[in-house]
């Protein structure tokens, strides 16, 4: 990618396929509780996950709907760094996740699950409950950049001024041509 140095007061990040290993969870619950085991993840390759696996949108909205309303019952994992980088992130700056999720509670239990204590009172939650006015709540927090997995987000964001970066995965690839990020490696050079 090979951006300017962002200033990490200035950084925001999206949590589900960000930070949250989203798709594992959903690929585990899938196979073990409706036996759809062959499923992997380069398969997901659109946002909406009914459209490219075939799969009933109910069973996709329950499992969804249960990783939402409880990320540490249903044994959602941190992303490769997530914590680590985060948590390094937390001691220069305050952490801003901005979710479309509907609720912000379980996203502070998966926090306090995963986060060392020092970290927790430096990360704010807002969950905004809609994919598309990520921009506003961006805006309002005075951040300029946003990582986030969702292409069509990433879009809007850049035409509202924003300054989007892609975490690469197989449901965004060929959907936009804005900078990416594979790891959290690869984020962490972007203040260091």
């Amino acid at each position: 990618m090979n951006p300017e140095k962002i200033d990490p007061a200035l950084l925001g990040f999206d949590f589900d396929g960000v930070i949250a290993d989203t798709a594992e969870t959903f690929l585990r619950l899938a196979c073990e509780e409706y036996d759809l085991c062959g499923i992997r993840r380069e398969d997901i390759t659109d946002f909406e996950v009914e459209r490219c696996l075939g799969v009933d949108k109910e069973v996709v909205d329950d499992i969804f709907t249960r990783v939402l309303v409880d990320s540490v019952g249903t044994g959602l994992r941190p992303m490769d760094g997530a914590v680590e980088v985060l948590s390094e992130l937390a001691g220069q700056a305050e952490v801003h996740v901005i979710t479309a999720r509907p609720i912000a509670g379980p996203v502070h239990d998966w926090l306090e699950e995963f986060f060392p204590p020092t970290a927790l009172p430096r990360i704010r939650v807002t969950a905004m409950g809609a994919h598309d006015d990520k921009s506003r709540h961006i805006h309002d927090r005075g951040l300029r950049y946003f990582i986030d997995d969702r292409a069509e987000t990433c879009v809007q964001l850049q035409e509202s001024g924003l300054r989007p970066i892609v975490f690469t995965q197989p449901w965004n690839a060929n959907r936009h041509q804005l900078p990416t990020v594979d790891s959290w490696q690869e984020i962490r050079r972007l203040w260091e």
